[in-house]
């Protein structure tokens, strides 16, 4: 067996491939081009590109690709051959730099949001040397920036990488004002928790629900669910474990820091956690995280559901999306170190997150506003649609005492006695974890728990960055034209604090007390939809921020709200299409079928003899009777309702309309569907139960 370290990377053009193949020459110059974001020569991409040619060869390649990630948001390829004609008719292998820097999808199909029309089909495609190319499948993978003909991104690495320069460059400047004169560059970190459920192959296949839609549209609750905390952290099962082996070899081999794994709260729920890397790579790393997930499934004769939320009345499944800032030199400027309460370099970009996030609630909330995702959000395993920060007991007393201009008298450090004196004492963490918490201070990096299981972490990145961007933009600004920087220092972190600390809450985010606290007494957002969310990327404020750091123009932003907008209506209408057609043709179909043998039952036994009972048998068929016609009456309803989103024509009205009425519908079919699944005779119900799936892999 292949040993890790060799296998890690071994399908990667990373650092280590570019030092053996690549002249001195060439190595620096793009490495320059990788970390100062200077613009590469073409002699130099020439050079990169046959190197990387031959390597990827060598690896039996036979094509390769410009990797890009669209709007759909998930990813996109087009392959084309190494092959070039030879003068003797044959062929040879070729690679220039001209193919590696640029290439030319069609455009048109892809969401433009009206920035391109549909007849209008070219689009580029450019390398992003900051991300290393890749080989799967035989292919080799360039990942690259999409945009339009004019320009237009059309895509979420362009924003990314636009967003990842703001913060940089709003950074340096305040890092210069302490005498970090040596920094050259600050970048964003993440690392993406990613929760995901497996179930049975087979079993999936004949749930149309889930094959249409990625979640269970009807489903009554299993007898046990994860009442018992009994899944949580367990012993994973054989088959989980094998999938988890291959998932980690295919993982490694793309370079990808796939570190922990473990089952999650729900029944067949786990989770995969990698290390830290750029926010630009880890985006990259995420998307093919979940490609490969759900390619390994598949071998295993398994399904890997992404879904926000696959199955009701259980868990669902969120992206924790674990960010920080740091410098090229190594420092991370979200860490307190030892002594936080006189680490104002520290404190400055502490509070500039806090001010970041309150004044910017609306952009985060709506990063991760998706149709999935309202159905998580606010649910009793995820944070409430509510935004606020958690940061702990020892920084909420830092801050309290800066604000009321107080010493600061520390927190003390704790030992945890486990009460055996074979097990050793350690020190206890100055914060607790807020599992409730969405953007929740975890020692040295702030964990936004909002990110749904099936979103890139483009979304919730590019809005982070260009807030705390901003906020960074304001604070340098202020300190450079301030006449004694200290004071001033002094005086802007307090005022910081004393501004926005109604952002700030430690408790529990679970309790309906926090949310009418939050809106009515603080002020905070409750943005409980994606067309609440929405709405409020076409608030001026938001423009102005995403166009002053050159993040997204005007069309750009405008262009996002069409396609986002657009997703939830088209989603939310294949579901509701999708269970009228279940109930129709499968569910009706399967109840009456009980009835007749109920009715049959009962006339066979009143012909042997009239006096017979039929107690238990006659209150089955009135229930099930009864419990059609809601099924029919809820299914006329639904695709009346579908008719008449069909008949409108701006895509904010639909959105609206679904959120006001055909969610509703959908609820109220669901509610006699279940009821009926719970009363139906077992051999007559059309697909497999909650039961089945949850608990069928073992």
């Amino acid at each position: 067996m292949t040993q890790v370290p060799e296998l890690f990377g071994s399908k990667v053009f990373d650092d280590r491939v570019m030092k053996a193949r690549l002249s001195a020459d060439v190595y620096n110059s793009l490495q320059k081009t990788i970390a100062e974001g200077q613009r590469l020569d073409l002699s130099v991409a020439n050079a990169v590109a046959s190197a990387m040619c031959a390597w990827a060869i060598e690896n039996g390649a036979t094509h390769f690709t410009h990797w890009f990630q669209p709007l759909t948001g998930i990813t996109a390829e087009k392959h084309d051959s190494f092959i070039s004609p030879a003068p003797d008719g044959r062929v040879i292998m070729d690679f220039s730099g001209k193919e590696l820097i640029q290439g030319e999808p069609d455009a048109s199909s892809f969401p433009s949001g009206g920035l391109r029309a549909t007849f209008e089909a070219r689009g580029y495609t450019a390398w992003d040397p900051t991300s290393y190319a890749f080989i799967k499948d035989k292919t080799l993978c360039i990942p690259t920036a999409f945009c339009s003909y004019s320009g237009e991104a059309l895509d979420k690495k362009t924003p990314l990488l636009r967003s990842m320069d703001a913060i940089n460059k709003q950074a340096l400047r305040v890092l210069k004002l302490f005498g970090n004169t040596d920094v050259k560059r600050v970048v964003t970190s993440v690392g993406p928790e990613q929760e995901y459920f497996l179930i049975d192959r087979a079993m999936y296949e004949r749930r149309k629900d889930l094959v249409y839609t990625g979640r269970t549209l009807f489903g009554a609750r299993a007898p046990k669910g994860q009442e018992l905390d009994d899944h949580y952290f367990g012993s994973i099962k054989p088959r989980v474990q094998a999938y988890m082996n291959d998932l980690n070899e295919e993982l490694w081999k793309l370079g990808i820091l796939a570190k922990t794994e473990h089952n999650e709260v729900a029944p067949s729920q786990h989770e995969l956690a990698p290390i830290y890397t750029t926010t630009n790579q880890a985006t990259d790393h995420n998307q093919l995280t979940m490609e490969i997930m759900q390619r390994v499934a598949w071998k295993h004769g398994l399904v890997c559901l992404l879904h926000e939320k696959p199955f009701a009345g259980v868990n669902g499944s969120g992206k924790h999306n674990n960010w920080s800032i740091a410098t090229d030199t190594g420092v991370n400027l979200l860490s307190p170190g030892a002594t936080p309460y006189e680490n104002a370099q520290f404190l400055l970009f502490l509070v500039a997150v806090i001010r970041a996030v309150d004044e910017y609630q609306s952009l985060l909330r709506l990063s991760v506003a998706t149709a999935g995702n309202d159905h998580r959000l606010g649910a009793n395993e995820a944070p409430p649609a509510v935004i606020s920060i958690f940061l702990g007991d020892e920084l909420t007393a830092i801050l309290e005492a800066i604000e009321s201009d107080t010493p600061y008298e520390g927190v003390e450090k704790k030992k945890i006695k486990l009460g055996a004196d074979v097990l050793p004492r350690f020190t206890r963490d100055t914060t607790d974890r807020n599992r409730t918490s969405p953007f929740a201070f975890t020692g040295n990096k702030f964990e936004f728990r909002m990110v749904g299981s099936s979103n890139s972490i483009a979304c919730a990145n590019i809005m982070l960055n260009t807030a705390v961007a901003e906020i960074l933009r304001q604070f340098a600004d202020e300190l450079e034209a301030a006449p004694d920087f200290d004071a001033a220092l002094r005086v802007l972190i307090r005022k910081t604090i004393l501004d926005h600390k109604r952002i700030i809450f430690n408790g529990n985010g679970y309790d309906d007390a926090w949310i009418l606290e939050a809106v009515e007494e603080r002020g905070l957002l409750n943005l409980r939809t994606t067309p609440d969310a929405m709405a409020t990327l076409l608030d001026e404020k938001n423009i102005a921020v995403l166009t002053s750091h050159k993040v997204m123009s005007e069309a750009e932003v405008r262009s996002r709200y069409e396609i986002q907008m657009e997703n939830y209506v088209k989603t939310v209408r294949i579901e509701a299409i999708a269970m009228a057609d279940i109930a129709r043709k499968e569910i009706l179909p399967a109840v009456e079928s009980c009835v007749d043998e109920l009715a049959r039952g009962i006339a066979a036994k009143k012909a042997v003899d009239e006096s017979l009972a039929c107690g238990h048998e006659m209150k089955q068929l009135r229930k099930l009777s009864a419990l059609t016609d809601r099924i029919d009456e809820a299914t006329e309803a639904l695709e009346g309702a579908v008719t008449e989103l069909d008949m409108k024509d701006d895509i904010t009205e639909q959105a609206l309309f679904i959120r006001d009425d055909i969610l509703a519908k959908m609820a109220a079919l669901r509610a006699p569907c279940d009821e009926a699944e719970t009363t139906t005779a077992a051999k007559y119900w059309p697909f497999p139960t909650y039961g089945d799936l949850l608990f069928s892999v073992k």
